[in-house]
């Protein structure tokens, strides 16, 4: 899904962010680092206009793509981030309690 978006990336070694333009709104997925291995998944904001475009699951996607890829797991902090982690069993890998 993450294919039909342009994702961009921005982290530190505290807290990180994944989003999403498209035109002037901007949909958002933050993060904070709680150990080399561990990252939180803390929020997920998708405006209005974007709402309904696969944006907030793409998010989601690409957090997980890149955890898996860092060796990290991630512990879902925000409601959308766990209702995808139920839907997705073969995440379980990458989802801390």
């Amino acid at each position: 899904m993450s294919e039909a978006f342009t994702i961009r990336h921005q982290a530190d070694d505290a807290r990180g962010r994944y989003s999403i333009d498209l035109g002037p709104a901007q949909a958002e997925l933050t993060y904070r680092v709680l150990a080399p291995d561990l990252i939180s998944a803390d929020h997920t904001f998708v405006p209005p206009a974007m709402r309904g475009t696969g944006a907030a699951a793409a998010l989601v996607e690409r957090l997980v793509a890149d955890a898996r890829a860092d060796g990290r797991r991630i512990r879902p902090r925000c409601s959308y981030v766990e209702a995808m982690r139920r839907r997705r069993p073969e995440w379980a890998d990458v989802f801390a309690p």
